[in-house]
């Protein structure tokens, strides 16, 4: 099972999808940890990428879908995986599926956890207090939601149109998500 969480930022992607992981046993795939990895190892991508977080740059999205084919190519994946955080574009998301296709892999399902701008808001100052992030304002956090519609939200039509999207209200209780969660991942 290779599954992907989309959702605006503090939608609850990270939370569901590291719960699902472990309760179907397959892989959490978060590309900033994942590019934090292969830094730290010192890998050829990981050098490239570096160069890029480095500067406060944007990896580009062939160096990042190079570090998810050497986990595919790793054999880290074969029980299935979750990405959280990638693809975050069309261009992205085609480049994945171009990769996956090489590889005789597909997207199962494409969970869209479908929140509300005042929820998010609400939760994403909330863990700003919690974690100290002065930097999360209303005013940033609604810029935030801005760029995931122009960029990110086009994806929901892309995962449609190829019958694989599932749409959970994210609204509820992280346990009552988690149960639609995995009754969508089915």
């Amino acid at each position: 099972m290779n599954l992907i969480m989309l959702g605006p930022p503090g939608s609850g992607k990270g939370t569901q999808a590291v719960r699902l992981a472990k309760e179907l046993n397959v892989t959490h795939l978060s590309t900033g940890d994942v590019l934090r990895e292969a830094v730290k190892q010192g890998t050829e991508l990981g050098k490239k990428a570096e160069g890029f977080m480095s500067r406060g740059e944007l990896v580009p999205d062939d160096l990042i879908i190079g570090l998810i084919e050497a986990k595919v190519e790793g054999k880290e994946l074969t029980k299935g995986f979750i990405l959280d955080g990638f693809p975050r574009t069309v261009p992205q998301a085609d480049s994945l599926d171009e990769m996956l296709t090489k590889h005789s892999m597909s997207i199962s399902k494409a969970i869209l956890l479908d929140v509300g701008d005042e929820t998010i808001i609400t939760r994403l100052k909330k863990r700003a207090e919690i974690e100290g992030r002065a930097d999360d304002t209303e005013d940033v956090i609604r810029r935030r939601l801005e760029v995931y519609r122009e960029q990110t939200q086009p994806i929901v039509q892309f995962y449609k149109s190829k019958s694989v999207l599932a749409k959970v209200q994210g609204e509820d209780t992280p346990d009552n998500v988690f149960t639609a969660v995995r009754n969508a991942a089915k």
